[in-house]
């Protein structure tokens, strides 16, 4: 038994000299050991990149996708969004909201005094040309959006409803739900959906754009363009 532990132990000594140190010069150097992680599937760095950091949907993508994003964004709490200022006067907005994107979108619900929907006014760098049939102010980047339909440029008298000012600043990548709608920004553009009708829209200086509402038609007078969902 005696002789067998001794074996087992001059054994066990070897393999820890052969296994765990180098020899230089009669002299012995543990050698760095490098600790395997087990790895696991499907994992990666780029596994930790969510929808809500990724690029937006092109148009023309299924409007599931769309919602998908948009719908990625943390939320903001609505509460702040049911006023607007307007030289340092606030207004009461009730059960609408207004707010203002990054980019400089202004947009605001009246269902008081509208039919229910969302007016945006856009910084458009080519906006809708006033057609010859209109008078009054030409907004060509007035645009409105209901869910049905997107309308872009538009005569008005008056401010209407932007006649209280701006909503507070809704923040880079960030949604913001009122009604039937969600809305989400990024850096130069702003994506709303509106749930009823399934559809959504872009929108940004660079121009209007649609998902689920590609039908273009002849606007009604008054209109600069019009696209059905």
């Amino acid at each position: 038994m005696r002789i067998a532990g001794l074996v087992a132990a001059s054994l066990l000594v070897a393999g820890c000299l052969a296994g765990c140190s180098d020899s230089t010069g009669g002299q012995a150097h543990p050698t760095a050991l490098t600790p395997i992680t087990p790895s696991r599937s499907g994992s990666s760095t780029s596994a930790t990149t969510t929808t809500s950091t990724l690029a937006a949907p092109p148009t023309g993508v299924p409007i599931a996708q769309a919602i998908k994003w948009i719908e990625a964004a943390p939320p903001v709490d609505a509460a702040r969004y049911h006023v607007a200022l307007r030289g340092g006067v606030t207004a009461d907005l009730g059960d609408d909201v207004a707010f203002t994107t990054p980019a400089g979108t202004t947009c605001m619900t009246d269902a008081k005094h509208s039919a229910p929907g969302l007016a945006c006014l856009v910084n458009l760098t080519d906006p809708p040309k006033q057609p010859p049939d209109v008078y009054g102010q030409w907004k060509g980047g007035w645009v409105d959006f209901d869910g049905g339909t997107v309308l872009v440029g538009s005569a008005h008298g008056d401010p209407g409803r932007f006649a209280n000012g701006r909503g507070a600043e809704l923040p880079l990548d960030k949604s913001l739900s009122f009604g039937d709608f969600r809305c989400r920004t990024d850096s130069d553009a702003l994506y709303c959906v509106n749930y009823a009708h399934q559809s959504a829209v872009r929108l940004a200086d660079s121009g209007v754009d649609t998902y689920a509402c590609a039908q273009q038609v002849t606007p009604p007078a008054g209109i600069g363009v019009e696209y059905v969902c």
